[in-house]
């Protein structure tokens, strides 16, 4: 018995096979091989054609199923993880009217800035629990004003993985979790969010039909399964963005709890247990995938832009030529705790919501010519971008939110024994490595879907973990911290 998991990325759609009793993934393969191509007709425009997710779907799981030789009859639940905050527009044929306006293009910002100071910020953040900002109802409504001819032929828009489910299944629906992340759903109305999509002049027949996050959501219709090589009647039992299905991922579902993940940029993701906000709004809260109107879980995302992308400039432009990350990580071990007075500022990746949409930029504090050297740069750099998790995290904290524990894929960031020493160290929390990844993920949320799995507990029985961190020499990391954030 199988589980299939999708994630579909702006830069790849990857799909994994897990076997649902061993939990362990059989086949994985990502399409396209090289960086998914982004169309950027103007500056801060992004989009995709969402005919090229499909179609990288489509090789991804002949892939997987030629090389695990897996009965497709043996296939049990679908599941998907998608990129957040996209708009796709279908027409009644189910046919995409225009490219999906994807999670990066900022078109809509003044859209949302807009909306946010006529509806009010107490109104929206009470009632959205952040601001309209950039997210899925302010593209549309940029479609709205821009393409007015296009909008009219609108039947249903839908989110990047809504759309995939309904090529997968020919049904049209979507999630509260999808909903919030849009900033189309009413927390305080428990209901659509009627008060933005009035202003905005959208009419809510838009908005597909919502059911559950983990329920079955349609099946592999015939003609999905002669373009895939699957079998027709195939539940899809899961779908969630692609940052609470990370959190799903690292099995965190519970108040305290925290997922991170440092690439190029970071996230903080952890569950609430109330609804809340911040009201300075520098953090996106969203309905967690097992949020429920019974069982308050909320996701706070808190993302920092100038995080792996800043060590990897200073791989570039500072450590000796040629070394490896993991060179690069001893030489930088080298240094104590705190880099001997040193800070670096890692913003210099644009603005930051964290600090309420400034761009302040990368800068480099405290250095002293006759006792710094490349090993303090490159600590400091390091400690700067957990510095700004602790940062973030203090915003967390400020709602409610008790951070003890955070779960994190090995990879990464956190594949540097300094980045993890002082995410521990300065934030007293305990943190759990594991190997997992978005798709199995998915898979795994599928198995709970169909039942298969209990609960979330017996989905991940079996995650791998491959190490904990426990909080060590907190008093230097704190002072380190401190002296950083004088220098904010």
């Amino acid at each position: 018995m199988y589980l299939l998991g999708y994630d579909i990325g702006s830069s790849s759609v990857k799909a994994s096979l897990v076997d649902a009793q061993s939990g362990k993934c059989v086949a994985s393969a990502f399409y396209p091989k090289s960086e998914a191509a982004i169309i950027a007709v103007r500056p801060g425009w992004a989009e995709q054609d969402p005919a090229s997710w499909w179609e990288n779907l489509k090789l991804a799981t002949a892939d997987i199923m030629a090389s695990s030789a897996v009965c497709p009859k043996d296939i049990k639940a679908i599941g998907i993880s998608y990129q957040m905050h996209g708009l796709v527009c279908v027409d009644k044929d189910k046919n995409p009217l225009r490219p999906s306006i994807i999670w990066c293009d900022s078109r809509a910002v003044p859209y949302g800035q807009k909306a946010f100071d006529a509806l009010g910020h107490e109104q929206c953040l009470s009632h959205l629990l952040n601001s309209p900002g950039n997210f899925t109802a302010s593209k549309l409504a940029w479609v709205k004003e821009n393409e007015p001819e296009l909008y009219s032929k609108i039947y249903k828009i839908m989110l990047p993985g809504d759309f995939i489910a309904m090529k997968l299944t020919g049904e049209i629906c979507t999630t509260i979790s999808g909903l919030s992340e849009g900033m189309m759903w009413d927390f305080s109305e428990s209901r659509t969010a009627k008060m933005l999509l009035d202003y905005y002049g959208i009419d809510e027949s838009l908005i597909p039909e919502i059911r559950p996050t983990f329920a079955e959501q349609g099946r592999v219709s015939a003609a999905a399964a002669a373009e895939l090589g699957l079998a027709e009647g195939i539940p899809v039992t899961y779908r969630a963005g692609d940052q609470p299905n990370n959190a799903l991922s690292l099995n965190v579902f519970n108040p305290g709890e925290i997922a991170s993940t440092a690439g190029t940029s970071g996230v903080v993701y952890g569950v609430l247990g109330e609804v809340n906000y911040d009201p300075k709004s520098r953090v996106n809260t969203f309905a967690h995938v097992n949020h429920t109107s019974e069982q308050t879980r909320l996701g706070v995302l808190l993302c920092i832009n100038g995080t792996g992308i800043l060590n990897s400039w200073m791989k570039r432009n500072v450590a000796p030529e040629g070394i490896s990350y993991a060179e690069m990580n001893e030489l930088a071990a080298t240094a104590p705790i705190g880099s001997a007075g040193v800070s670096i500022l890692p913003f210099g990746n644009g603005a930051e919501r964290m600090l309420e949409n400034r761009e302040v930029g990368s800068s480099i504090h405290g250095v002293n010519f006759n006792v710094h050297n490349k090993a303090h740069l490159l600590r400091a750099a390091q400690e700067g971008i957990v510095f700004s998790f602790k940062y973030g995290i203090e915003v967390m904290e400020q709602m409610g939110m008790n951070v003890n524990k955070i779960h994190a894929g090995h990879a990464n960031m956190f594949l540097s024994p300094i980045f993890r020493d002082t995410l521990a160290g300065v934030t007293g929390a305990v943190i759990d490595l594991y190997d997992t990844d978005g798709s199995v993920g998915a898979a795994k949320g599928a198995g709970i879907g169909a039942g298969i799995y209990k609960d979330n507990n017996e989905a991940f029985a079996t995650l791998e973990k491959l190490a904990v961190i426990e909080p060590a020499r907190q008093d230097e990391y704190t002072q380190a911290y401190e002296l950083w954030k004088s220098r904010m």
